[in-house]
């Protein structure tokens, strides 16, 4: 099938709450490609999921197998490969206990519900959130997620959550109330702009949630994994959260979502608590353990490093040459060009050109290549941005 004809399928079956205009047929590595064969250079990565790139052969061969063998017994069971991932996690976050669960909105909620369980006996279930956040899209995580725009139309809202300004610690501090649990907060505020938190604000807020005796709780769901340069987007600052959530990443494109528990509150749930069906199966814990692997096995870690900070000289030295774009920001393989007017007319141009990439924020266009991007490539989809840029000012 082609594009068109996908396109009319699609648009007489499936409840519109995307509105693709390509459609994409295969992957490898930073590359796909779509129904009428054209190549793109994907530096959007299904945001933030294939950080290993498309199609790696280390997690198809261990899905391959794996499907092979098992795909599905439920958690009424022992799962081999569940405690082995658990214990890979655990590690790489220097402690803690892990639920599995199959996206970032579900682990996230498994932080809500975590926080409101450990502050019951006290009162306490309020859970302070940032403005210009992301958390999910179910009722609570909308919520939770500070952007009236998301949370426009499903009034009534759950009750429970407060806001505060990110990056202002005083904020943060002036929103507690005796019945605060926890502070929620992104390492990176991705949909919100690629905005990163200061160090200094992330090692306040753990003494504050010390000093207050609430929990600090991480969403790292399109930080996790690798994608800032670090396992986790919270070690940049030395910190270490209560708990945190991921997804995203962690499946490379299989859905896995997971919540980790310092032991603190590693123990907190207990059976009847808290449940999923489908979370951790085999198959999902498989793909995980293979891509946990596969950054270690090709320093992936230390590539995101130094593969971003060339994307983001790059982009800086694009909007050096323009009034209209702000600067670049971002850390790790999370880069964002931020533009005085909307990014789209941008991010549209860059597809014609066969880079992918996405407006984010109104006037932020978001970058998320996979961890193991090449020099090459960088310096391929700069030159595209550059050359969209140039006929952008032009017009």
């Amino acid at each position: 099938m082609n594009t068109a004809t996908i396109a009319e399928l699609q648009n007489k079956h499936l409840i519109p709450t995307y509105a693709p205009e390509l459609a994409l047929v295969k992957g490898a590595g930073t590359n796909v490609w779509d129904a009428d064969g054209n190549e793109y250079l994907d530096f959007l990565a299904g945001i933030a999921v294939l950080n290993v790139g498309h199609c790696h052969p280390n997690v198809v061969r261990a899905v391959q197998e794996q499907a092979a063998k098992l795909m599905h017994v439920s958690n009424l069971y022992y799962n081999e490969l569940q405690p082995q991932l658990a214990e890979k996690l655990s590690a790489a976050a220097g402690g803690g206990k892990c639920f599995f669960c199959n996206s970032g909105a579900e682990a996230n909620e498994g932080l809500i519900k975590l926080a409101r369980l450990w502050g019951s006996d006290q009162g306490r279930f309020e859970v302070i959130t940032m403005r210009n956040s992301f958390h999910g899209r179910t009722l609570a995580t909308l919520t939770a997620t500070g952007q009236e725009k998301v949370q426009k139309g499903f009034a009534p809202l759950p009750a429970g959550f407060a806001y505060a300004e990110f990056n202002n610690l005083e904020s943060c501090k002036n929103a507690i109330t005796e019945k605060t649990a926890a502070i929620l907060v992104e390492t990176v505020q991705g949909e919100g702009g690629i905005i990163p938190a200061d160090p200094a604000f992330l090692i306040g807020l753990r003494a504050l949630c010390d000093d207050e005796d609430i929990l600090l709780l991480c969403d790292e769901v399109q930080t996790g994994i690798g994608r800032t340069g670090n396992w986790f987007g919270f070690q940049a600052s030395g910190i270490a959260p209560d708990a945190f959530s991921l997804a995203k990443g962690l499946g490379n494109g299989f859905p896995i979502g997971a919540m980790v528990a310092a032991p603190k509150v590693a123990d907190i749930f207990q059976p009847g608590h808290h449940a999923t069906t489908f979370g951790g199966t085999p198959l999902a814990c498989a793909a995980a353990i293979a891509v946990l692997d596969t950054i270690e096995q090709e320093n992936l870690l230390e590539n995101t490093k130094a593969m971003g900070a060339l994307l983001l000289e790059n982009l800086q030295t694009i909007a050096d040459q323009y009034d209209w774009i702000e600067g670049a920001r971002g850390t790790g393989l999370m880069v964002g060009l931020v533009l005085n007017d909307s990014a789209v007319p941008l991010q549209k141009l860059l597809q014609k050109k066969g880079l992918l990439s996405l407006a984010t924020a109104v006037r932020v266009l978001r970058m998320l290549p996979p961890l193991t991007v090449t020099a090459e490539e960088v310096e391929q989809a700069a030159a595209l941005v550059a050359e969209a840029c140039a006929e952008l000012d032009a017009q």
